[in-house]
């Protein structure tokens, strides 16, 4: 059994007194868990064999450790890597509860993104389509008065952002959270960081303070006082990794470079690599548009992700990408916390992160479950000290990915000329942008008009074709 050493908050606390630190059992795994199936945690018939339909032969290790005692009725602070089955964790013991005592606005999924808030819905969907579970995703960017309708159908799950829920709870008629059983923060230390705080003081203010809450991430923040803020009531703390960690089979490089060659050693890195599925990670959406009609112009099939695209068009790119009709998905910080898309081979951190903890999640977009992954983060005169972060946060020094400098050099006039014809096209995107808000109509976001990429795409037709 896994060894249980009781201890309390006050540690990590900024000053506060014993009274008002929470006290926590910490649970640190261990290997001995072989041979452990989905029954044996305590799940009911029905729920085991939809992880069976699923394909999950048997449970990871935070599903181990947390499912028990969820089902004992316990709050849980989940603390796993990246890739490890975090959805499951939670989802698994809200319907088994749900089973037990059938309720419409049962539990609430609070998310840090939109996208992660779909892939969740889909994942409760899953697992609770053999006895008639009811989701919506209530996040920004997508028609209020559509969610509203949505909402009157009282689904049982709801997964939200946090301001588009407020939206709701402040402006829908007839809809509350009064009778609440389960409040889960997916990515918890982000929604218990700043940016949400307004949006979550709100959000518990409403809601029963006789619940269970579940926090989960791969990066917990250690200030008790955000983690009281949840309201958690003698939480347990659930932890498979005992510091931050990324996972044994991925692999992690990276390479320094003087900053006016980036995009030469992407180019580069994306030939020698060819035949792999990429997510890129730039730190702005300006960015993430330039690098993809650079790389379009010299016919990846490339695709962008950022905050500022629609929400239809951020799903539509994702949608791209996993279905493996664009080999490269470039994306800002939105993509880089619990999606889990199982074909990403390679990560690139072409703009290092600014948190250190963000690089935790980024490089998780590969190597999960099981499988194994490549991460080369691009380091530059003006990142060491970042990087130097990075490494500290992990606890290894990372080997460098090794480049012969001559055989990078020689694409510099190519991508030059893709570099001047991308900066053309941003410039075509602000004008459209313009006339848009003048009235006119203007499609900016996921562009095929590159013509790298469109000779790629038209030949790929045509080899099609000839194949029938």
């Amino acid at each position: 059994m896994a060894a249980v050493e009781v201890g309390d908050c006050k540690n990590d606390s900024d000053g506060l007194s014993e009274a008002e630190s929470n006290s926590e059992e910490l649970i640190s795994t261990t290997e001995n868990t072989a041979d452990v199936t989905w029954k044996d945690l305590g799940l009911v018939d029905a729920i085991c064999s939809a992880c069976e339909q699923l394909k999950w032969k048997a449970p990871t290790k935070i599903q181990r450790e947390s499912i028990p005692l969820a089902l004992q009725g316990k709050d849980i602070i989940g603390l796993a890597e990246t890739g490890s089955g975090k959805t499951a964790a939670f989802a698994l013991p809200v319907l088994q509860a749900l089973l037990e005592t059938p309720q419409r606005y049962f539990a609430l999924v609070l998310t840090p993104t939109r996208e992660l808030a779909f892939q969740i819905s889909e994942q409760f969907e899953a697992l609770g389509s053999s006895i008639g579970v009811k989701c919506a995703v209530i996040v920004g960017g997508m028609d209020m008065m559509s969610q509203a309708l949505v909402l009157a159908k009282k689904p049982h799950v709801l997964i939200a952002t946090p301001g588009r829920l407020v939206d709701h709870l402040e402006n829908t008629k007839g809809f509350n959270l009064r009778a609440l059983k389960f409040l889960i923060m997916d990515e918890a230390d982000r929604i218990l960081n700043m940016d949400f705080e307004v949006e979550l003081t709100k959000i518990l203010k409403v809601i029963p303070r006789e619940r269970r809450t579940m926090l989960f991430s791969a990066t917990m923040t250690k200030k008790v006082q955000k983690l009281q803020r949840a309201s958690l009531h003698d939480p347990v703390k659930v932890e498979v990794s005992t510091k931050y960690q990324t996972v044994d089979k991925l692999q992690q490089y990276y390479v320094f470079i003087p900053v006016k060659f980036k995009d030469v050693y992407l180019v580069h890195i994306l030939n020698e690599m060819a035949g792999n599925s990429f997510m890129i990670f730039c730190s702005t959406c300006n960015n993430t548009i330039r690098t993809a009609l650079m790389l379009r112009n010299l016919g990846f099939t490339a695709v962008p992700l950022h905050g500022q695209m629609s929400q239809n068009k951020r799903l539509a790119a994702l949608t791209k990408f996993k279905a493996k009709n664009r080999s490269i998905l470039i994306s800002t910080d939105v993509a880089s916390r619990g999606l889990d898309i199982p074909h990403v081979d390679v990560v690139v951190n072409f703009d290092i992160p600014t948190h250190s903890k963000d690089y935790i999640h980024r490089v998780g977009r590969t190597a999960r479950a099981g499988r194994s992954g490549v991460a080369i983060t691009f380091v530059t005169q003006y990142d060491v000290e970042l990087y130097q972060r990075i490494e500290h946060l992990i606890g290894k020094q990372l080997p460098l990915y090794k480049v012969e400098e001559d055989e990078v050099m020689v694409l510099q006039e190519r991508v030059a000329e893709a570099q001047r014809v991308a900066k053309m096209e941003m410039k075509d995107i602000v004008d459209k942008k313009g006339k848009r808000k003048k009235g006119e109509d203007g499609d900016d976001d996921d562009t095929e008009g590159a013509s790298g990429v469109r000779k790629r795409l038209k030949s790929n037709k045509n080899r099609k074709n000839k194949n029938k």
